[in-house]
């Protein structure tokens, strides 16, 4: 019913006596304002006149209006509570999953992330207005409530002791069902989120391929089994309200039968029993607003159990070097025996490699072959699985610290435009740039054109203009041609979603970037390994060997059989010169316009 978790958060152990005040209140005016009336009434059936039971109306009305205010009050309390820890566990999830790296998000699930931050913790928010207050209300005010009724007629008051216990083991019952329901509803519903995500993603290649009609189809199976499961976890809580209301209200009838009787053999005088039938459905109430919620409070309990799954995930950043590293030329950088390996059994096992200053070197092998998980773990958004790393001899477990982040540029295969300005997108590395550092920067890059038409405060990403994929390569590109003191430089399949014009003007402008630089680019395109002075052959996560782009042409059997697969020895070599002698020609015909 309540999570513990809940208890650790801030601030709640601290709401539990103010709410507990509150509901010795709310029990205190519900039962004067249940005897105000019954005194009111009795007056009048009496022939009272209306001046003589004036007090007693006026003094039921401050009850009714004690009430609302205690109401107010508490909902005003568990909304600033609630609003403030949603925040606060927002904040905490999008640390957690920075400081995870992008690899815990794919293992969770883009859409399902999302939703957690959003939608989970917008239902923990509604979980603590409710959970908190109701549950305190049920334990606290059926209590109270029974004291005057036993002290206005002791037989009510069996009659309530009695019903009130098969109420709850009824709503105990019925609940273990809704919450598995619920489990099962919200685990549907994040499959769903990363279905639908991943098929938006990738809705231009499924349309490319014909296959966007199947994943629709597969879409609206995804979604209807969400249904199914929304649908039979209502039907549960809906059983579980309707079983809460059915005691409640069988039980006031109960007590409604046995004071009519008694009161037509004059067993009892009309104010006891009016002032107990009153408080009756006033004892029940607390159980059926919990029950009317219980559906809620379960959502927010799992969406409260994934977030704190999220949080509980070991963190793996360290704290080894003592400042961000500049790599200079005498910069060692040494793997050995470096491994990953997954479930599954893939990755990419006994990695050794010795750097020293700067080099640039490209990491090749057909698609599987670990490029991507080398790079990942080079970047310090994974961890090895075992193997030895070293920075100018200094030994650490994983580069997952914080200065070596500090100290390293990324560039993906798809950079990222966030909602914001153009210059907050292009300062993303250097925060504090100056207008002149940004302007030099979009000019290397290639993007005089769009800076021109929306200038640095012009909006871009979400909320702004739409910019091509050769503009966003250029960003990235802005970005590391704008960081003076990140000099480690990774770039992942740089340009592998552009045709070759765009891709030719790109690389003549990377070119330049890489000079003075520790540089490892993950590459499938040939043309770039004449520009490297190592290169690393990936072969289904064993390194096939290590070398120049001449010395592996002319002695790794590999290397050759995966030129020849990729594109042929002869037509490589061929097109090597070709676009080494087109580069600059492309560069400067194309004149820093945009594909």
């Amino acid at each position: 019913m309540i999570d513990k978790s809940l208890f650790e958060l801030p601030g709640v152990r601290k709401m539990f006596p103010l709410l507990g005040i509150l509901a010795v209140f709310q029990a205190a005016v519900i039962a004067c304002q249940a005897l105000f009336m019954a005194t009111a009434i009795t007056k009048f059936w009496k022939g009272e006149s209306f001046s003589g039971a004036l007090p007693w109306v006026l003094g039921f009305a401050v009850c009714f209006m004690g009430r609302e205010v205690i109401n107010f009050f508490r909902s005003k309390s568990l909304d600033k509570l609630a609003y403030r820890l949603a925040s606060k566990l927002r904040g905490d999830m999008l640390d957690k999953f920075f400081r995870l790296g992008p690899s815990s998000v794919a293992e969770l699930g883009s859409g399902s992330a999302a939703t957690t931050v959003i939608t989970g913790i917008d239902q923990v928010e509604d979980y603590i207005k409710l959970v908190l207050s109701k549950v305190l209300n049920m334990m606290i005010v059926p209590l109270l409530i029974l004291v005057p009724v036993y002290l206005l007629d002791w037989q009510s008051g069996i009659v309530l002791t009695l019903t009130f216990p098969f109420a709850i083991i009824f709503m105990i019952l019925l609940g273990y069902a809704a919450q598995g329901r619920a489990e099962r509803q919200y685990k549907t519903f994040q499959y769903l989120s990363n279905h639908f995500l991943d098929s938006l993603r990738g809705i231009a290649t499924l349309r490319y391929f014909g296959l966007s009609k199947d994943y629709a189809n597969s879409i609206y199976r995804t979604s209807e089994d969400f249904r199914k499961e929304t649908m039979g976890a209502l039907r549960i809580a809906m059983l579980s309200t309707f079983a809460l209301d059915f005691f409640a209200s069988l039980s006031v009838a109960i007590v409604a039968l046995f004071l009519g009787l008694r009161l037509m053999n004059g067993e009892i005088l009309l104010f006891p029993a009016l002032a107990a039938l009153i408080m009756a459905p006033e004892y029940f109430l607390p159980l059926r607003d919990f029950a009317s919620d219980y559906h809620a409070t379960l959502n927010g309990k799992n969406a409260l159990a994934a977030v704190n799954e999220v949080l509980a995930q070991p963190e793996v950043t360290q704290q080894v070097l003592d400042e961000p590293l500049r790599w200079d030329e005498k910069a060692q950088l040494q793997l050995t025996n470096l491994s990953k390996i997954y479930e599954t059994g893939r990755g990419i096992s006994e990695v050794n490699l010795e750097l020293q200053g700067f080099q640039k070197v490209a990491l090749v092998g057909s698609s599987g072959s670990g490029k991507s998980t080398l790079l990942a773990m080079l970047a310090g958004f994974m961890v090895p699985s075992s193997g030895e790393i070293k920075i100018n001899q200094q030994k650490l477990e994983t580069l997952t610290d914080e200065k070596y982040r500090q100290s390293v540029q990324f560039i993906p295969q798809k950079t990222y435009i966030f909602s914001g300005t153009f210059r907050e997108n292009l300062a993303f590395y250097e925060p504090t740039a100056t207008d002149e550092a940004i302007i030099q920067a979009v000019e290397l890059a290639g993007l005089t054109s769009l800076l021109e038409e929306i200038g640095l405060d012009g909006q871009i990403g979400a909320s702004g203009r739409t910019i091509s994929g050769g503009q966003a390569q250029r960003v990235a590109l802005a970005r590391a041609f704008l960081s003076r003191s990140r000099n480690i430089l990774l770039l992942d399949e740089p340009t592998a979603h552009l045709d070759i014009e765009t891709e030719l003007e790109i690389k003549a402008n990377i070119l330049p970037l890489l000079e003075n630089k520790l540089v490892f680019i993950a590459t499938h395109r040939l043309h770039w390994l004449s520009s490297m002075d190592k290169v690393i052959v990936l072969n289904e996560g064993k390194v096939e060997g290590v070398g120049s782009h001449e010395e592996l042409l002319q002695t790794n059997v590999y290397y050759q059989t995966l030129l020849t697969q990729m594109r042929g020895v002869d037509d490589e070599k061929n097109q090597l010169t070709e676009l080494s002698a087109t580069d600059q020609p492309v560069s400067e015909a194309k004149g820093g316009q945009d594909k």
